[in-house]
């Protein structure tokens, strides 16, 4: 009875299967009756093409030394001397100023050091996603970011690249510079500029038209310039201001930068809750958390360089909490991101529960700055 129901199903699948092949074995008949010639040139392009794209897969999912723990290799805990305080200085042993000038030594800026290796981690030990050609160019025509595959690691770099570059605005504008008034340091303000270039430039654009130096060479410069700015520190040639004040204002600046991030999570949740179907969850979802994992490593970074600031004000403890509920919510890693309602249990919203850890960090830096404040 069910018989000529399957067999006209059938005959419709094989109809579409011929529809679809079609232009493929039409595509093949005509390669094969070309000259050798033209078979030639059409087969590198195949092999090329395929190549191209066989390197883009392979590194929008291969996230080399990608580890939630990095920032303990830092060992910043042993650390007993705040960013730009003098350690040594031989002065008193010395017979002339330029030997007295060279015995001295001063802290490293942690912060510093942790955005140059973030940044590092962005665009020399692994791809810069976003400037690729064939990432700019999307799937046949729509943008990456549009589709559920191949784009969460750009998201997650972009997210670290956000964290980075308020940081590299922080250091150039109030930490690197005497009380705020003193000249900005020339370091510091490159790093800076080289942060803020677009984060999708490839070597060549149509606006302007024309060749362009791509988004990881400006990046590159940026830590070259973070490097030699902490070299100079090292010799107390530059400068680290780490007073309360400015620890407020940067923790302030980071509960802002990620208290934006929480509301772009609370408007795709609420207005998108399409469960697993949501194409851009996965883009908000691994923004957010590559910003959670820069600025995990960066605040572990800023207890180090105002070591003396917390310890005076009894606020170790209170930051060790804050640096421990960030590093729970980088354990969120699930395969595929969902969007779904909040009281949902086969399709969770990943969303709602990231925005909810992030949260809780802004509690804490909150918290701390008001206990700075006082």
């Amino acid at each position: 009875m069910l018989e000529p129901v399957v067999n006209f199903l059938i005959r419709i699948f094989r109809a579409i299967g011929r529809g679809i092949a079609w232009p493929f074995r039409w595509l093949w008949h005509c390669y094969l009756r070309a000259n050798w010639i033209v078979q030639a040139v059409v087969g590198v392009c195949v092999v090329g093409f395929v190549a191209l794209y066989g390197y883009f897969v392979w590194t929008t999912q291969v996230w080399t030394n990608f580890n939630p723990d990095y920032a303990d290799a830092y060992g910043f805990e042993k650390r007993n001397v705040s960013a730009g305080e003098q350690v040594g200085d031989a002065s008193s042993t010395s017979t002339t100023t330029d030997t007295a000038a060279a015995a001295k030594s001063c802290g490293r800026s942690a912060i510093a050091d942790v955005a140059a290796d973030l940044t590092d981690f962005n665009v020399n030990q692994n791809a810069w996603i976003s400037s690729m050609l064939l990432y700019k160019l999307g799937f046949f025509g729509l943008s990456w970011d549009d589709t559920p595959f191949l784009d969460n690691k750009a998201s997650f770099q972009r997210g670290i690249n956000q964290a980075v570059r308020r940081t590299t605005t922080e250091l150039a504008d109030n930490l690197g510079r005497l009380r705020g008034t003193s000249q900005v340091d020339s370091d510091l303000q490159s790093a800076r500029g080289n942060m803020q270039f677009d984060e999708y430039t490839w070597y060549f654009g149509l606006r302007p038209f024309g060749p362009k130096t791509p988004t990881p060479s400006y990046y590159r410069a940026a830590i070259k310039s973070l490097r030699t700015f902490n070299t100079r520190l090292e010799k107390c040639g530059a400068v680290f201001d780490a007073r309360a004040d400015n620890l407020i204002q940067f923790i302030d600046r980071i509960a802002n930068d990620i208290g934006g991030t929480s509301a772009i999570l609370k408007d795709r949740a609420e207005n998108n809750s399409n469960g697993w179907l949501d194409p851009r969850a996965d883009d908000r979802f691994w923004f957010a958390y590559g910003q959670l994992y820069g600025y995990y490593g960066l605040l572990k970074a800023t207890h180090a360089d105002f070591e003396d600031v917390l310890r005076t004000r009894n606020l170790d403890s209170l930051w060790k909490q804050m640096e421990e509920q960030t590093r729970s919510a980088l354990n969120i890693q699930p395969f595929i991101i969902s969007n779904g309602a909040e009281a949902g249990w086969i399709m969770p919203s990943h969303l709602i529960t990231m925005g909810f850890y992030i949260l809780r960090v802004r509690s804490n830096l909150v918290e701390i700055s008001n206990s700075l404040s006082r």
